[in-house]
């Protein structure tokens, strides 16, 4: 049995060119230690890995810093379209959702699929009319936008560029560039009986063709846990899917005898740029042992086990 641990990320990406200060990087760091914190905090009590991946996502959704639930970006027609996915490792059951626009918490209505539903994804208007059987109340579109994420869209339109890691000008408001940021929240946990979970949540990105889903909802890509090992990436999400990012780390692991750092490493700096892909992930295996590599300049990242202090960063360590 291992120790009780969490990580959880705010995406990757680029570093921002305009000088910041050390407010608004205190800002994010903040936000990731309370975060971290709070799932913490229900490891220490004897909760699940389920739960505390639950709630640690959740509140990622609530903080307009990052690009989930309130924050989320823009599509080209200037909607919102939002993805999560939640997998816990001690079944493998899963549940995910996709596309949706009126559901505050997509990872709660992910949840909810794993726990109420024979289903594994649901997508648009029928993953928001269960959410609502549910109990989740539902939302105005407008809910999850705001008027830096409007600003990131009109830089896009005139670049005609969908802003996933991209080179235009950016508003240093942020540690890492709002327009090269790969933009996916997520959490893995370890819990005291050794279960693991993970789960994963995304805006998209911005200034992208309606109904595109990235690799966030689909377990095994963006999202995946067992027995063995918990998974949640930020990234390229068409490469992560090619690859099968998150469960090709726990196929490493299991088939080919590497350990937690070798696996994710493996998938990170080898398989993904080799297509193309950048950004990072973050996992933890039975036994407590936590790895968040990255290929990009940061990711907002924090992990913490249940009897010490977080620990946050979000640029490469010397």
């Amino acid at each position: 049995m291992g120790r009780a641990a969490i990580a959880i990320h705010g995406g990757a990406g680029a570093i921002a060119r305009s000088a910041l200060s050390a407010e608004q990087e205190q800002r994010y760091l903040r936000a990731l230690s309370e975060i971290v914190a709070s799932g913490q905090r229900i490891l220490a009590a004897g909760g699940s890995a389920l739960d505390a991946v639950t709630e640690a996502v959740r509140l990622l959704e609530e903080c307009p810093l990052f690009n989930a639930g309130k924050g989320s970006v823009f599509t080209h027609q200037g909607t919102h379209e939002l993805d999560a996915c939640i997998m816990d490792g001690r079944t493998q059951d899963a549940g995910a959702v996709a596309g949706v626009a009126h559901i505050r918490n997509p990872i709660l209505a992910a949840r909810a699929v794993l726990e109420h539903s024979p289903h594994v994804l649901l997508c648009g208007s029928g993953a928001e009319q269960f959410a609502q059987e549910q109990g989740l109340a539902p939302v105005a579109a407008d809910f999850f936008s705001t008027d830096e994420r409007w600003q990131q869209l009109e830089r896009a339109r005139a670049s005609q560029q969908t802003l996933l890691d991209h080179d235009g000008a950016a508003q240093g408001s942020a540690p890492l560039d709002a327009d090269r940021k790969l933009g996916t929240v997520g959490a893995v946990a370890c819990d005291s009986a050794g279960n693991l979970a993970a789960a994963t949540s995304t805006g998209g990105m911005t200034n992208k063709r309606v109904g595109r889903i990235g690799d966030s909802p689909l377990p095994g890509a963006g999202c995946f846990s067992n027995r063995r090992v918990a998974v949640s990436c930020t990234g390229t999400g068409e490469v992560f899917i090619r690859i099968l990012a998150a469960g090709d780390v726990a196929a490493l692991m299991e088939y080919g005898g590497l350990s937690l750092q070798q696996a994710c490493e493996q998938v990170i700096f080898d398989k993904i740029p080799t297509l193309g892909g950048s950004g990072g992930l973050i996992a933890v295996d039975a036994e407590g042992n936590i790895a968040l590599p990255f290929n990009t300049e940061g990711m907002y990242r924090g992990y913490g086990y249940a009897d010490q202090e977080p620990v946050v960063a979000i640029y490469r360590q010397a």
